[in-house]
């Protein structure tokens, strides 16, 4: 699971560890290198971190035949 604020970022692994990205973007799960590409791209542009997040996951989506595009968004 990826989580963060505007701040910081991590990765909760399905073990419970906590890990800190070495860059901006995050990908997980089998179309995580995807979504990773297109993020950093994404986050060039003058969009919101939920939009690039969304956008990314589409363009993995594209390529990846296990990952799907249902996106669940869930704000604190």
């Amino acid at each position: 699971m990826a989580v963060g604020d505007k701040n910081n970022s991590y990765i909760i692994s399905g073990t419970g560890d906590v890990l800190e990205p070495e860059g901006d973007v995050i990908g997980i799960g089998s179309g995580g290198n995807y979504a990773l590409a297109a993020g950093k791209v994404l986050m060039e542009s003058n969009i919101s971190a939920e939009e690039v997040a969304k956008k990314a996951i589409k363009v993995a989506a594209d390529i990846c035949v296990f990952t799907n595009e249902n996106v669940k968004v869930e704000k604190i």
